[in-house]
């Protein structure tokens, strides 16, 4: 199953959607999952190490978050004419947004009692992504204040992970985090200000002055696939 960890060297790729009715939802995802486990005709593409499709469940849409080698082998995928003329065109026909956001990740941090961050359909993670946008003067300040580690969140009841995904254009960050539950992060979410630690609340304040934008979603994950490793050497 895929595994997150800060500077792993590869280029994370958040394909998100957003969509006006449970029929279109349920389409978004009959699709997506067929590319990722059809691939390119049956083969894996030059690259591609990993797709794990989320469903939407504060709102309609999907999020997949995809792990590629690098920003060539992705750019080489999304060249190819059955993507322009094919995948394209039925997206924007069941969707009504589409965002395509390059990443990497720059910092990750788990609860102690978890050996590492997976995700997977196999696991029972209440999932939260934010995205942040910001002036591209302000996203490494961004990164620093909220990619450090955090000693009170994990006795937060139900918290297991987060991670940062810094977006490679300089415009954005993405906060990617697993719950136990719908309530564990509710209550997380909605927690009064002055019930936080001190620096905690500072924190949150001089991130609010460098975000300019903000949306987000909860999602529970539903497939995942993983490229097969090469054959060894003989």
């Amino acid at each position: 199953m895929p595994l997150i960890k800060a500077h792993d060297g590869y280029l994370t790729v958040f394909n998100m959607f957003t969509t006006d009715s449970e029929e279109h939802h349920d389409r978004l995802l009959e699709e997506m999952q067929k590319i990722i486990d059809n691939g390119n005709g049956g083969r894996d593409f030059t690259g591609w190490l990993s797709s794990t499709l989320h469903a939407g469940q504060a709102a309609l849409g999907t999020a997949n978050y995809i792990q590629w080698r690098s920003l060539e082998d992705l750019e080489n995928r999304y060249a190819g004419q059955d993507y322009k003329n094919e995948t394209v065109p039925l997206f924007q026909e069941i969707s009504t947004s589409v965002n395509l956001l390059k990443t990497e990740v720059v910092f990750s941090q788990h609860h102690p009692d978890l050996d590492r961050i997976e995700i997977s359909p196999e696991r029972d993670d209440w999932t939260v992504i934010i995205v942040m946008e910001c002036a591209p003067q302000d996203q490494q300040a961004l990164v620093d204040l909220l990619g450090r580690r955090d000693d009170w969140l994990p006795t937060v009841p139900g918290y297991r992970s987060h991670c940062i995904c810094r977006g490679i254009d300089g415009t954005f960050i993405i906060l990617y985090a697993q719950w136990a539950s719908e309530a564990a992060y509710d209550a997380y979410h909605h927690m009064p200000e002055t019930e936080r630690p001190a620096d905690q609340q500072e924190m949150r304040a001089a991130v609010d002055k460098l975000v300019t934008a903000r949306r987000a979603n909860t999602y529970r994950v539903v497939h995942s696939r993983s490229a097969q490793p090469a054959p060894s050497a003989r």
